[in-house]
């Protein structure tokens, strides 16, 4: 999928802001590198990847087994997912955007979509990301920026965090909602 140039103006912003965050947190936890060092595309997108990926996997183990179908009704809700359906889509979203470039995609939406369990779910998550840190592990100084068929590798990796953090979002309400506090916000990250 090409996104219009204004789309991908948002997300570099969104990704540099997200990057700059997540080295910057990952570089309190390991020794700085000096100013003026270059720091290779898999490095800064695989350290905030890694981020999201346990944010957002701590998330979808946080919500019990018995509400993974709540979904809220009242007010301005009317067909939204359900806590597992937004997990799934993350799972099919993570195989589409993190696909490889230089291969045809994959279409692990009929597969996941038949999942009901918990463990089933938070299963093909971890798989998903399995694939996306393979993808971010494969880029380069010299193919991060270089047009695809979907766009850049940086920009595509950029888009697809960005979406993952959208519906981290809405998983939080659900889970609040729920009478329960989210995993990062319990200080346990």
């Amino acid at each position: 999928m090409i996104f219009p140039k204004s789309v991908w103006s948002g997300v570099a912003g969104v990704c540099l802001l997200a990057a700059a965050c997540g080295v910057g947190h990952a570089q309190m936890q390991a020794a700085k590198p000096a100013v003026g060092t270059q720091v290779a595309p898999a490095q800064v997108f695989g350290q905030v990847l890694s981020g999201w990926e346990r944010e957002f996997v701590s998330l979808a183990e946080a919500m019990p087994e018995d509400k993974y179908n709540y979904a809220p009704t009242q007010g301005e809700f009317k067909g939204v997912r359900s806590f597992a359906e937004q997990v799934k889509h993350v799972a099919e979203a993570n195989y589409a955007y993190f696909a490889d470039p230089t291969k045809p995609r994959a279409d692990k939406s009929a597969t996941i979509e038949k999942l009901k369990t918990k463990a089933e779910i938070v299963a093909a998550l971890k798989d998903s990301f399995a694939q996306a840190h393979a993808y971010v592990n494969a880029m380069t100084p010299e193919n991060a920026f270089v047009m695809t068929e979907h766009g850049t590798r940086a920009g595509t990796a950029a888009f697809a965090i960005a979406h993952m953090m959208d519906h981290y979002g809405q998983m939080v309400v659900y889970l609040r909602m729920n009478g329960m506090i989210p995993p990062a916000s319990r200080g346990s990250m």
